[in-house]
């Protein structure tokens, strides 16, 4: 059995999140209180009391969120002595590809906390409330060159490019708002149906340039080591260990496309991959992995039960 490691991204916090992991394990109160520490910020009690509004902000979230997936690495790590380095791949999605570099000990843990925090700041700061629009377009004609016309008619009065390819029917859009209305009034002449999403800022895409300014100058002023296991990068879809790589493609993934389903694609095929463990809050790519690769297992560690039968399924 080939084992990767998948890490949530933004959209999977909710308020409670983390709780049980750490009213079960110390080595998750660990994780909450090193990343409280990190951020002189009481997080882990906005996780698991709320309220869900400020929980929700980007720059909460994105901390919270890889909290989460490291307190769950953690408990693995020092309760079954399940360790990264018997993983064949780590792939996050957006945030969770920060995740993932912390999980195999590219970052630290402190400081994965404080570059999440300068992120979310960041990407709210890159693009004034309700200039920037994103939005998700599913159904069984959706594909990348669907997404990819609609938004070119988005962008023939503004910004708007595809942001997320997720999953087989389903494609994010992001851009200026004017210019994403428009591409979803063509995306459902193509036959998609056109959900828009209720985010604070249009991610990846061109209008967030200040905020991978801000993040290579952070980036350039923390250590990054090769990671245990080989990341499959956002961007690429492809995985990569130089250090120099990952802090690259790290400011190019802020601006540029979530290649999910290329990823998932390629390490289900090309990887080897036999089975899917997404680490941290929520079950979205477990989801996405049991549709996109249905011959490989994928299942969600979010709860002491659902470490215990994983431990106990290796």
């Amino acid at each position: 059995m080939s084992l990767a490691f998948v890490f949530p991204g933004q959209g999977s916090q909710a308020v409670g999140m983390g709780a049980e992991l750490a009213d079960t394990f110390a080595a998750a109160r660990d994780v909450f209180k090193e990343v409280d520490d990190a951020l002189g910020q009481n997080l882990f009690q906005l996780m698991r009391h709320g309220p869900e509004a400020d929980l929700t902000l980007t720059e909460n979230a994105q901390p919270a969120l890889m909290a989460v997936s490291l307190a769950v690495v953690r408990v693995l790590q020092e309760d079954y002595n399940i360790g990264v380095e018997g993983v064949a791949y780590v792939a996050g999605h957006s945030l969770g590809e920060y995740s993932a570099l912390a999980a195999s000990g590219a970052f630290s843990l402190s400081d994965t906390a404080r570059l999440l925090k300068l992120r979310g700041q960041a990407m709210q700061k890159a693009v004034p409330l309700g200039v920037g629009a994103m939005a998700s377009l599913i159904g069984p004609k959706v594909d990348v060159a669907l997404a990819e016309a609609a938004a070119l008619a988005g962008a023939e009065i503004g910004v708007c490019t595809v942001a997320n390819d997720n999953n087989a029917g389903n494609v994010v859009i992001s851009g200026d708002a004017a210019a994403v209305e428009r591409a979803i009034a063509r995306a459902k002449e193509l036959g998609a149906r056109a959900i828009p999403l209720n985010v604070s800022a249009p991610f990846h895409c061109p209008l967030m340039a200040p905020a991978a300014e801000a993040m290579a100058e952070a980036l350039g002023q923390v250590t990054i080591s090769a990671p245990l296991a080989p990341l499959v990068a956002n961007v690429t879809a492809r995985p990569i260990t130089s250090p120099d790589d990952i802090r690259k493609l790290l400011v190019a993934q802020v601006t540029g496309r979530v290649r999910w389903r290329e990823s998932v694609l390629w390490m289900a095929s090309e990887g080897g991959v036999t089975r899917f463990a997404e680490l941290g809050a929520g079950k979205v790519l477990t989801g996405m992995g049991k549709r996109l690769a249905p011959e490989a297992q994928s299942v969600a560690l979010n709860t002491p039960e659902d470490l215990e039968a994983f431990a106990q399924s290796l």
